[in-house]
């Protein structure tokens, strides 16, 4: 059975390339728009690991990290950060939230993928 990765971003193209990426490595993939809208499609799905944007209108990726957090079986799901941010007083501000890793946009597919297989297990 494939894992599921929950992307939420509001770039459209970011969240097509994450997702093709993340479905050519077999990967099952729930997307959402903002933290709001990834909430609202969680419905207790099993799944795997969140990637998330830090900066999206209606609820940030903090906030939404917070509120997953909060949600019952979903307080270990690994959740990736993945932004153009890399100040580290935002990563921090991540960590403190719930947050288990960070990537800094541009990456390359290879990249996203070694981090996938490293937390979704």
């Amino acid at each position: 059975m494939s894992k599921t990765v929950l992307i939420v971003d509001d770039s459209a193209s970011m969240r097509q390339l994450v997702s093709f990426a993340l479905k050519d490595a077999g990967y099952e993939v729930i997307d959402a728009v903002n933290g709001r809208d990834a909430l609202s499609k969680l419905n207790g799905t099993k799944i795997e690991m969140v990637l998330t944007d830090l900066n999206m209108p209606e609820m940030d990726g903090i906030e939404f990290i917070k509120q997953f957090r909060n949600s019952s079986g979903y307080r270990f799901t690994p959740v990736v950060m993945l932004t153009t941010e890399s100040q580290e007083s935002k990563k921090q501000e991540g960590k403190q939230a719930g947050a288990s890793g960070w990537i800094v946009k541009p990456f390359t597919p290879e990249q996203l993928i070694d981090v996938v297989k490293k937390f979704a297990r």
